[in-house]
């Protein structure tokens, strides 16, 4: 199937290819639910898009619906997961495109899976990979601006996430379901869709709760909540997961039972532990409101952070700022490389570093020796951030060359030679 499309693709002269771009992703979508016969039809099919918190609520959902006796499939950032098996997602897409969402779901359907649990953006909106697909609930975590670049706008991106929920409306809309953050201020928009089943969380629903670097607690409907993750954003996602898990009627106590087992995954605040006497820490932050939540989960705790900032050729206006927050919390700051694909990698160090008043910082370009730097600086106690790439596969770089790569397997091999004099 995909060697088709490609050959497709190729007999499409490029000035062409460009005016019917949004044509011909739509006629991919459709091509390949037709090939993989309609596989969401035969699934319940969640779908959870917003800017933030996407990842997490998309494992937390399905950690419940598994401790609830279901059997799932999982497509999100860091991983596929059918069943049992799981996967790395090495393809750097949050949602998949061509015709590999619905090979995927058809894979969900021949497992016996029942729940199909998929991260959805306004990048894969834009080329319609979420068309044809029967969605039969949608959560929405929060928006901020983010890929203004590339959507043109922030109401233009906006509407690329309603366009995600307006797909709720077609078939059996009064059996489809919303959950919706009503804390966000774009809350009403996705609420107005027409569908049968209108729910909504927010913060006041864990009050009273408390965060740490190793955890958190809530009041949930009368009962303590003892989450093993870090800050008040996770706080959140669990309180997304709880309001679906609710909506399909699965019993508070699993609800809990479920939130509590649940530990930090790859890539998102993922603690790295070969015996230091400090913390390591990875996560995918990649906007500056999703670095201030990292940072401030740790508040009190010395940091080092390591930090690109953003890809080549992508979402300038947040550097700057990006490198305000990391002033504000870092003891000391490690600018360097991250994606910086045709883009010289100094010139968006130097961008961030316009944000950066009194913290002390240094640009070293190889990400590598920034993290080793990073481990030789760390005292007892403190924190070193290594901040937005997550479970990224590769660095990206000039002419779409490519570096594999793991930011948590590369700081193992650090903090080893560190720790035994390598």
């Amino acid at each position: 199937m995909e060697k088709f499309l490609r050959t497709v693709k190729t007999l499409i002269p490029r000035w062409l290819f460009s005016a019917i771009q949004p044509l011909y992703h739509y006629f991919l979508a459709g091509i390949g639910a037709l090939w993989y016969r309609f596989p969401s039809r035969a699934l319940y099919v969640v779908g959870i898009t917003g800017t933030k918190g996407k990842t997490s609520v998309t494992e937390l959902v399905a950690a419940i619906l598994e401790e609830a006796g279901h059997r799932v499939a999982l497509a999100n950032t860091s991983r596929f997961k059918i069943a049992e098996k799981s996967e790395r997602n090495l393809t750097r897409h949050s949602m998949l495109g061509r015709a590999r969402l619905q090979r995927f779901l058809r894979g969900a359907v021949d497992a016996k899976c029942e729940y199909a649990v998929i991260e959805m953006t306004s990048e894969g909106a834009r080329q319609f990979r979420h068309a044809f697909i029967d969605m039969d609930a949608l959560i929405f975590t929060n928006l901020s601006p983010e890929h203004i670049e590339s959507h043109g706008s922030y109401e233009k991106y906006v509407e690329a996430k309603m366009g995600i929920a307006r797909t709720l409306e077609r078939g059996d809309a009064h059996k489809h379901t919303i959950v919706a953050n009503c804390d966000d201020a774009e809350a009403p928009r996705f609420l107005s869709v027409r569908v049968g089943e209108k729910y909504s969380y927010g913060i006041a629903d864990a009050e009273p709760y408390a965060t740490g670097a190793e955890g958190g607690t809530m009041l949930w409907r009368g009962m303590t909540i003892r989450l093993r993750l870090p800050g008040e954003f996770n706080i959140r996602n669990a309180l997304a997961a709880a309001a679906f898990a609710e909506s399909r009627g699965i019993q508070r106590e699993v609800i809990r039972e479920a939130l509590e087992k649940f530990t930090l995954m790859p890539g998102r605040m993922e603690r790295v532990d070969e015996g230091q006497n400090f913390s390591v820490l990875v996560d995918y932050a990649h906007t500056a409101d999703s670095l201030e939540r990292a940072y401030g989960a740790y508040a009190g705790i010395k940091k080092i952070c390591i930090l690109g900032g953003t890809g080549g050729g992508r979402d300038k206006a947040k550097r700057k700022s990006m490198g305000k927050i990391a002033d504000t919390h870092c003891a000391h700051i490690i600018l360097t490389t991250e994606d910086p694909y045709d883009e010289d990698p100094e010139d968006i160090a130097n961008d961030v570093a316009e944000g950066i008043q009194k913290c002390s910082h240094e640009y070293i370009p190889d990400r590598r020796e920034a993290m080793r730097k990073a481990f030789r600086l760390a005292e007892k106690g403190a924190a070193v951030f290594i901040t937005g790439k997550g479970t990224d596969p590769c660095i990206m770089g000039p002419k779409g060359t490519r570096i594999p790569w793991s930011d948590a397997d590369v700081a193992r091999e650090e903090l080893v030679a560190l720790l035994h004099g390598e």
